[in-house]
């Protein structure tokens, strides 16, 4: 079971694996211990079993520890395998899905709960300590939001700047990575060039004052692109952002019809992030089975936190 080749390769095999609750618990035990459990108490490892509550009982102290604990499934009311078609159907969807399309389509009664739930996935669609990008890197900044199209005017409170890292391969563009930040400052995009491009790549920037002290971080090779007058040429200054800038905003305004908070924006980069990084794959069933083990080691989350985050 902890073999990541043990995932179902498309919705037949889904069906066919998760048939009922009791099938969902096996494979999620075998995913938080793929060696096997063993008991915090007495390091029981042999004599134990998980009962019909979501709960491994340790037949030696009679210890129990419950199963969705520290997972983003803790204190759930709902079946896993309510949450096991859900993120299968989110997975499934190459666009995406939005808490209104989910609401109809999965029956839930409440806006706000469908909301809650999508908040929880794409949370656990980044991994912590993920790899940093590599090789030939192109860094600027974008916003998101903020236009009011009938009186052609910017809001700066529904506006928000966002750094952007990604892998140039050719023409083709590799993995992304998103920031929210404050303002476009020096200090603010060399830190994040060192937390999310790794040493020895290059390092591609346009001529703005903020990248001037980045020539002097050690390990990276920067190459400054000149900023030219013509518009046509400007935008071709730095083609595999432009074309993120377009892919992304294309996709929230597809999606989720450009309705996103600030607050949240950060959520649904990841989300995005998520889409974009692993488009080479033509498994579903290897993304379902990225994104449950990433939501194991997610921890939990209520309500109240993501509302206050």
């Amino acid at each position: 079971m902890s073999s990541e080749s043990n995932y179902p390769k498309d919705f037949q095999e889904f069906l066919e694996k998760f048939k009922d609750e009791e099938s969902c618990r096996n494979y999620l035990y075998g995913l938080r211990w793929p060696d096997g459990f063993s008991c915090p108490k007495c390091n029981n490892n042999v004599k134990h079993w998980l009962t019909a509550k979501n709960v491994i009982h340790c037949g030696v102290c009679g210890y129990q520890a419950s199963l969705t604990a520290g997972t983003l499934f803790h204190g759930t009311r709902k079946p896993l395998l309510l949450w096991f078609h859900i993120m299968w159907w989110i997975v499934a969807q190459k666009t995406g899905v939005s808490a209104s399309n989910m609401m109809d389509f999965m029956g839930f009664g409440s806006y706000k709960t469908v909301w809650t739930w999508l908040q929880k996935i794409r949370r656990a669609m980044v991994r912590k300590g993920r790899d940093r990008i590599f090789g030939t890197v192109e860094i600027d900044t974008i916003y998101i939001g903020g236009i009011d199209t009938k009186n052609k005017t910017i809001d700066n409170e529904t506006r928000t700047l966002v750094a952007v890292a990604t892998e140039c391969m050719g023409k083709k563009i590799g993995r992304a990575r998103f920031r929210c930040i404050s303002d476009a400052t020096s200090e603010n995009m060399i830190k994040f060039i060192k937390e999310n491009v790794k040493t020895g790549s290059i390092v591609i920037t346009n001529e703005l004052d903020i990248y001037k002290p980045f020539s002097q971080v050690k390990g990276y090779i920067h190459e400054i692109k000149q900023i030219s007058r013509r518009e046509t040429e400007s935008k071709e200054l730095l083609p595999h952002i432009q074309m993120i800038d377009s892919l992304l905003k294309r996709w929230l305004q597809g999606t989720h019809q450009g309705k996103v908070s600030p607050k949240y924006l950060p959520y649904y980069l990841d989300e995005f992030a998520f889409r974009f990084n692993k488009k080479i794959s033509t498994s579903r069933g290897w993304l379902f089975y990225t994104l449950l083990k990433q939501a194991i080691e997610l921890g939990p989350m209520d309500k109240k936190e993501i509302v206050g985050n």
